[in-house]
């Protein structure tokens, strides 16, 4: 995880490192209180703001990256190529949908001055009754 780290500008204390092994071993989307409990069940000394804060730096260096649901859950994900998600709003998981999987057409005219510098695309789904 030392190396991961170095290879992106992230200067890997041990906390980083507890908190990136949390997300790649795993290879899976965790919320920042899941990442937390990971994290503690090694070692307790990780206190939320720590968690949060090198969530952030992570997310700013492009090691990881945010996938927002809803406002109220928002999930980090270690996969960082282009990819879209499937979101299941009755049992809260969150899976990944290969991008060749996907078509979009239609996008509007942008304003002058701007590129599109990705679209991100999560299908809410839930169970039939």
């Amino acid at each position: 995880m030392a190396g991961l780290l170095r290879s992106h500008d992230i200067n890997p204390t041990h906390q980083r490192i507890e908190i990136a092994h949390a997300l790649f071993s795993r290879q899976s989307h965790l919320s920042a209180d899941q990442v937390m409990a990971i994290v503690n069940t090694r070692h307790s000394e990780t206190s939320k703001a720590t968690v949060y804060n090198t969530l952030k730096l992570f997310l700013e260096k492009g090691l990881i990256r945010e996938v927002i649901v809803d406002p109220s859950k928002v999930f980090y994900d270690p996969n960082t190529s282009a990819h879209h998600h499937l979101y299941a709003v009755d049992t809260g998981e969150l899976t990944d949908i290969d991008a060749s999987q996907v078509s979009i057409s239609g996008l509007p005219a942008l304003p002058a001055g701007m590129v599109t510098e990705g679209i991100d695309l999560i299908v809410r789904v839930r169970r039939a009754n």
